[in-house]
């Protein structure tokens, strides 16, 4: 059985509250990135760039049966790994469920405030692009 967004971002959050500082948490995010299957050239077009990031990040979805499965890359390594965290959260469920995520586990574990105002603009597109892409492939299986 898949584990939901809410489950995932639980399991996020008790991983975070392991380190002590922000050091071991950007290690950490570094790390989610460097997990990430990196997508090839084909893919890193300038349709699937995510638009506000300083950086550039590429994102791209497609369906497995109801499921939205989100790929990503990134030219920055902390970009790669924030992205990295949305995919493992948001990936794998149906687009309703995308939708209606509050992604909470940003604030809970203060990766916003960490982040410099440029990056958590990106933040904030990079989620903005997978909730477009979620209801783009609702609307197609509507």
């Amino acid at each position: 059985m898949k584990q939901s967004i809410l489950d995932t971002e639980s399991e996020i959050i008790e991983e975070f509250e392991m380190f002590d500082d922000w050091t071991d948490k950007y290690q950490y995010i570094i790390d989610m990135g460097k997990s990430l299957q990196p997508l090839s050239d084909n893919e890193k077009t300038e349709q699937n760039l995510v638009r506000g990031c300083q950086s550039q990040v590429w994102l791209t979805a497609h369906t497995e049966g109801e499921n939205v499965v989100f790929q990503a890359d990134s030219d920055a390594i902390i970009t790669k790994g924030l992205i990295a965290l949305l995919v493992k959260v948001l990936s794998g469920n149906t687009p309703d469920e995308i939708l209606a995520a509050r992604l909470e586990f940003m604030d809970k574990i203060g990766i916003r405030e960490h982040l410099s105002p440029t990056r958590a603009n990106g933040l904030n597109a990079m989620v903005t692009k997978m909730k477009a892409y979620a209801l783009g492939l609702k609307s197609l299986k509507g």
